[in-house]
């Protein structure tokens, strides 16, 4: 039985590099919520933070039963690397492009789109609650 799963995914950073996280939203194909997963990652660029997030959206859709995944991001870049259309030069980049590319096989079929900032604003929100509870926690710690 196949399973339609849409994933909006987005990566954060509070600097360049600096304090980051991902931020995953599933959804079924009617719109039904079914998953809403935030982590932070340490200090690291935010086009690291967004290849994160599209593996950890990966493995999410796997554990949900996920068959047929459309992933919405909006980092046009990590989009149209991951499609083939530009080269990944970064070394780092190209280690999450090759494992996300293999995890991608375990799929019927994976679409990764590229969609404007404000259609992604509740992937865009988790990790932006990731950071906010890692502020809230260095704060408290002091």
């Amino acid at each position: 039985m196949s399973r339609r799963l849409h994933l909006y995914v987005d990566g954060a950073c509070r600097g360049n590099p600096g304090p980051a996280s991902v931020g995953v939203f599933v959804q079924t194909e009617d719109g039904v919520p079914v998953k809403e997963y935030h982590r932070t990652l340490g200090i690291t660029t935010n086009n690291v933070a967004e290849y994160a997030a599209m593996e950890d959206a990966l493995k999410l859709a796997e554990q949900l039963g996920g068959t047929d995944l459309k992933i919405h991001a909006d980092s046009q870049l990590m989009v149209r690397q991951l499609n083939g259309d530009y080269k990944v030069k970064n070394e780092r980049l190209r280690e999450f492009a090759t494992r996300i590319l293999e995890f991608k096989r375990r799929f019927n079929s994976v679409e990764i789109v590229h969609v404007r900032r404000e259609f992604n604003t509740r992937a865009d929100r988790l990790a932006n609650t990731a950071l906010d509870l890692l502020k809230k926690k260095t704060a408290e710690a002091v």
